[in-house]
């Protein structure tokens, strides 16, 4: 929609006088009601205050955009008004207004006023602009005015629609908050320096904003700002920068300064037909070990979670007075959610070892590992030596783990042996000398070690159950705190696979604590807004609002922006509310035996009452320290 589909000559008054900015706010409200444009005019004078409070919408430059969106708007508009002589608006520069547009939007999903509001901006930017309205003699020349630029605002935006000077990739282990935050850095950081930045995102839901052909040519420069696997070889003979996704959403200047700079190197994919080269040669080999963990740890997920919850609820639905032996699958709908939620689970390790090993060895990795993390789950025979029976042992979680590593070194070494070979046998490598070789190399493998690791296993599981209260405490603590030093990030993705982990072999505490640290960051963001408002800059506010939902639904990432603005200040108050809630679950004894979920799931939570106290305590213990060493803002007393 055109900002001229919206503003008629009506809605346009010149030569404008007011008093202050409300008196100003009226007189644009008139002129929208005049029009047609509101069916409620004291609603929609409501919301618009209601925002002017949450932060001036005088953007500076003698500009101010005021703007509501509510059910009080009939249909979507626009009016307008020159004050010569300006008009104190609380704006950024603290310069008075004397070019004010009115956005009146109607409460549905199209969010036209920030479409139009994005428009209207990014034109008042040209001063030559902004000086046509102001001298404009009639409503019909400021109508013309803005057509005009309007015009060539869309024409010069079709002619580069395809040219991106840097092109970039976000990805993070679970593809949810890391992976759009760093987007989001990039193409603003971008705009700011006066690059044209597009961002393909590898999220949960799967590959968004594609390159085409035309634009990976037209390109100068590859960032990479992942933390799983991605594939490098469409990007032959650009400059290329790889870095941590946290890096795309705290460092973005730096990554598009060095990637355009001459210290940036021209990538060049070692084998064009490996559709996942990613140079791991060139990286260290804990960041190569981290990622191939990652690639293993983003697929299994969704076989977590969904099988886990499934599971969970099972129990829910289920009796346990009718067979406390048989408890989950004692009435139909019980027993129908353990078998479908057991499935998933069931394979879940397969899943994590099979997609560890493709990222190392590509596709001929992922049937080694796949097998090698069955062989994990079900086990190798072992014969006793005591009575000579033969009997399966399984080395579970840790087993799947190493095998996805080991499974993929073997294909590796499968390839290097093969690669001696003649050039004419080429094409049955991978069909048929990989994974037979591998797949019978990956079972002697866990023949060898299903026992020790088996043996490993148990000694945890030992050691946990005979854990005293104070151990309990101090793992709760410890836990919890790595679950808020980096918010999705390495750290916190060890917290959280070492609990999926130790859920998977029956110890439900610990995945308890887990998760109630993982709660805390954005819950304490959201009452320090509330509880302490001065703490937290106007514009922000909403964001850290929203942290409510995003703290009760185990979404940790929530936090980030502000830790990213602050950290000197909130990760050390992050740690310690984390740190007290896992511990604080631990001492009173809470289970989880879902895998996520957050407040959605406190039904399959034992203690869940304490549980909730845990959290809130540690919310609270954040929320205070950050309180203590943050100062009020400036701004709220202007």
């Amino acid at each position: 929609m055109k900002i001229t589909e919206l503003l008629s000559k009506n809605a346009i008054r010149l030569n404008g006088v007011a008093s202050n900015k409300e008196d100003a706010i009226n007189k644009l409200i008139d002129l929208m009601a005049n029009n047609g444009n509101l069916n409620n005019k004291e609603e929609y004078k409501r919301v618009v205050m209601q925002r002017e409070q949450e932060g001036s919408t005088g953007i500076g430059e003698g500009i101010a955009i005021p703007h509501g969106k509510t059910d009080a708007v009939s249909k979507p508009g626009l009016a307008a008004m020159v004050i010569p002589n300006g008009v104190n608006f609380d704006s950024l520069d603290g310069q008075p207004a004397k070019l004010l547009f009115l956005i009146a939007a109607p409460n549905t999903k199209d969010n036209v006023h920030l479409d139009v509001l994005s428009r209207l901006s990014t034109l008042l930017m040209d001063p030559k602009f902004r000086e046509e309205l102001l001298n404009a003699d009639t409503p019909e020349e400021f109508l013309l005015c803005i057509d005009r630029a309007e015009r060539m605002k869309l024409k010069e935006e079709k002619t580069v629609s395809s040219r991106y000077e840097i092109l970039a990739i976000t990805a993070c282990p679970t593809g949810i908050a890391h992976t759009y935050m760093a987007a989001e850095a990039l193409e603003k950081m971008g705009e700011q320096l006066g690059h044209r930045v597009k961002v393909e995102t590898h999220g949960s839901s799967g590959v968004k904003n594609k390159f085409t052909k035309e634009e990976i040519k037209n390109a100068k420069a590859v960032i990479i700002a992942a933390d799983t696997k991605i594939d490098l070889s469409r990007f032959d003979g650009k400059k290329l920068v790889k870095a941590k996704v946290a890096d795309g959403i705290n460092k973005s200047r730096e990554l598009i300064e060095h990637v355009l700079s001459p210290e940036a190197k021209v990538y060049h994919s070692s084998n064009k037909n490996n559709q996942n080269d990613d140079s791991d040669e060139k990286e260290g080999i804990g960041t190569q070990i981290y990622k191939h963990l990652m690639n293993g740890v983003t697929h299994m997920l969704p076989f977590v979670v969904g099988g886990g919850i499934l599971i969970a609820l099972a129990f829910l639905f289920d009796n346990y007075e009718i067979n406390p032996s048989n408890f989950g699958m004692n009435t139909p709908l019980a027993a129908f959610f353990k078998t479908v939620g057991g499935a998933a689970f069931d394979v879940m390790l397969y899943i994590l070892a099979g997609y560890i090993a493709m990222s190392i060895a590509d596709r001929p990795g992922l049937a080694v590992g796949f097998v090698g993390g069955i062989l994990a789950v079900k086990g190798t025979t072992f014969a006793s030596l005591t009575d000579s029976t033969v009997v399966l042992v399984s080395s579970g979680f840790l087993g799947a783990l190493i095998a996805g590593f080991v499974g993929g070194y073997i294909v590796l070494g499968l390839k290097k042996l093969c690669s001696y070979l003649p050039s004419s046998i080429e094409g049955i490598k991978t069909i048929l000398l990989y994974p037979v070789f591998g797949i019978l190399l990956m079972g002697a493998f866990m023949l060898l070690i299903n026992p020790y690791v088996a043996g490993i296993n148990t000694a945890i599981n030992d050691y946990l159950e005979q854990m005293s209260t104070a151990n309990k405490v101090l793992l709760g603590a410890i836990l919890g705190g790595m679950m808020a030093v980096d918010l999705g990030g390495p750290v916190n993705k060890a917290a959280y696979t070492f609990g999926t982990g130790m859920l998977a072999s029956g110890q439900y505490e610990i995945m308890a604590a887990v998760m109630a640290g993982g709660m805390v960051p954005p819950l304490a963001i959201a009452l320090l807004a509330t509880i302490f408002p001065r703490k937290i800059p106007k514009k922000d506010k909403q964001a850290a609002f929203v942290n409510y939902i995003m703290g009760l639904s185990f979404i940790s990432e929530g936090a980030i922006p502000f830790a990213s603005a602050d950290p000197l200040r909130t990760i050390p108050a992050f740690v310690a509310g984390s740190a007290v809630t896992g511990a604080l679950s631990m001492l009173f004894g809470c289970t989880l035996q879902a895998p996520h979920g957050g407040i959605f799931v406190i039904a399959t939570i034992g203690q869940p009452l304490l549980y909730l106290l845990a959290i809130a305590i540690g919310s609270v213990v954040s929320m205070a320290i950050m309180a203590a060493l943050k100062n009020n803002l400036a701004e709220y007393n202007k």
